[in-house]
């Protein structure tokens, strides 16, 4: 099943629109990558994380999700974080396309 998996996404990214909708949405993937990573390295699930925050299972359940649409602040991502035993660090890094127009406008 996974070969056929891999070649249905490879299939599929070969059309541009597919692969637009694909590269866009790389950073929250890999955000939401992160935050899976943490919590299970952290040995908690979702039920405990919600324990320690004061909320419930479900709200971190939409916090974890990429389909939710739910765009957390970032308050409740430090509390997140550090209900895991983890630090939030946010940070703004050039994209390479961007790097000589903001050398250009300062």
């Amino acid at each position: 099943m996974a070969s056929t998996l891999k070649q249905f996404k490879a299939h599929a990214l070969r059309k541009p629109a597919v692969r637009k909708a694909y590269d866009q949405l790389a950073d929250e993937f890999a955000f939401l990558d992160e935050v899976l990573k943490a919590r299970k390295s952290s040995g908690l699930t979702q039920a405990d994380v919600a324990e320690r925050i004061g909320t419930t299972q479900s709200a971190i359940a939409r916090l974890e999700s990429p389909t939710s649409g739910h765009s957390p602040s970032v308050g409740t991502l430090q509390k997140y974080a550090r209900a895991l035993g983890f630090k939030l660090q946010i940070r703004l890094i050039p994209e390479a396309s961007t790097k000589s127009q903001t050398r250009r406008h300062s």
